[in-house]
């Protein structure tokens, strides 16, 4: 049995993959934006051990997560699911790649790490030296820097397993339910990796349980480290070493 803590699982992919994994018999902790959010999710996924309660957009609240993860930890996997796509830059920047950072950087070392990517990476720029808080980013360009960030953990943690996931283009509120893709077959691929299984596979970006073509970019070991700097720098937060 593994134990996961996934982010953003109040509804959606979040939600389903935690109900796969929770009739598969492993313990899931939940987390929610808000408390409203964290009441539904009880309501919908009442086997679940916890709902834990922070807006990824607030970095102390982020910080206070982290927190209270290692709190009732050890995890054996995290999953980085929560994610904001019509949404202010400035948010998309906090949720999609500042949280993810802060919360790599601070959750207990877990054997699994998942981070949930799309392929709209490819229209992405990763412009490292200008991200600021305060002008945000694209969509686009956060999906291609949480790949980065996947990648450079890959490489500066032999011993944990991360990997990216492309769910494709599922119904979710996210993706409108005229999105053609299967929403199950979305989820399948992060419940194998974070229930570990054969999952024995790191720095993969991976598609309906297929290694998929990605940018380059996300491989360009310089950027990968100027992108951390620069989290350190916003944040104020050192990622750890080896």
């Amino acid at each position: 049995m593994a134990k996961v803590f996934i982010t953003g699982s109040s509804d959606g992919l979040g939600l389903l993959a935690a109900r796969m994994l929770v009739e598969a018999g492993h313990d899931v902790v939940l987390h929610a934006r808000n408390a409203a959010r964290a009441d539904d999710a009880r309501r919908q996924l009442s086997e679940a051990r916890d709902v834990l309660i922070a807006d990824l957009s607030d970095m102390a609240a982020t910080v206070r997560l982290a927190e209270a993860v290692n709190a009732i930890g050890p995890f054996d996997a995290v999953i980085h699911n929560a994610g904001v796509y019509r949404a202010p830059k400035p948010a998309i920047f906090a949720v999609n790649v500042l949280a993810p950072y802060i919360l790599t950087a601070l959750i207990a070392r877990p054997k699994r790490l998942v981070y949930i990517g799309s392929n709209m990476h490819t229209q992405g720029s990763a412009e490292i030296d200008a991200l600021a808080p305060e002008t945000g980013v694209t969509y686009s360009d956060s999906k291609l820097l949480v790949l980065m960030l996947s990648n450079a953990v890959a490489r500066r943690w032999p011993g944990v397993y991360a990997n990216t996931v492309d769910p494709g283009w599922v119904p979710t509120k996210m993706g409108g339910k005229g999105a053609p893709d299967d929403l199950q077959e979305g989820a399948r691929t992060q419940v194998w990796l974070a229930s570990g299984g054969d999952a024995a596979v790191s720095g993969r970006y991976l598609f309906h349980m297929q290694e998929a073509s990605y940018a380059s970019k996300a491989d360009d070991v310089a950027a990968q480290e100027a992108l951390l700097a620069r989290c350190e720098a916003v944040s104020g937060i050192t990622f750890p070493a080896q």
